[in-house]
């Protein structure tokens, strides 16, 4: 299977994401949902991505309507996170986790995890600095659970 570097995706304003960029780095992928009740997860996970940035901790979220609890368009999805939340992570458009359509990153994702399909939005993956799948989170996992496993990538 192909490394997590040969992935691309296209940010919200169109521009692109090359997985290469987080080579080195420690990563947190999610798949998000700005109407879904985990939505404010994204306040802790942006407390982490400022707190531990600095050292090479990066996040990307991944908008889906897969559970039908997304808005409607990249716009108001972008502006909703940064009002609401308070989110300057990049997050993509939207995509597709499960089924014919799924994004390719999240077929390898639930490849490497081994864990199948994904159940439900905020489903998190964290990455080593070497690309390699460290944790597959629950979406009821809250992010500060996963800080002590962030901080131990980091120091590697």
């Amino acid at each position: 299977m192909e490394p997590i570097y040969n992935f691309r995706e296209t940010e919200m304003n169109g521009g692109i994401i090359n997985f290469r960029d987080y080579q080195g780095k420690v990563l947190l992928i999610v798949n998000t949902a700005s109407k879904c009740g985990l939505a404010p997860q994204l306040e802790s996970i942006e407390k982490l991505y400022n707190k531990y940035r600095i050292q090479g901790f990066e996040v990307l979220g991944l908008p889906s309507n897969q559970f039908r609890q997304e808005l409607g368009s990249e716009e108001e999805i972008s502006e909703y996170c940064q009002v609401h939340y308070g989110v300057t992570f990049p997050m993509t458009r939207k995509i597709v986790v499960n089924g014919l359509d799924e994004d390719p990153l999240f077929t390898y994702l639930k490849d490497q995890s081994g864990k199948g399909k994904i159940k439900w939005n905020f489903t998190k993956f964290l990455i080593d600095k070497e690309g390699n799948l460290l944790k597959r989170f629950a979406p009821i996992t809250k992010p500060e659970k996963m800080e002590k496993l962030i901080i131990e990538a980091l120091k590697k």
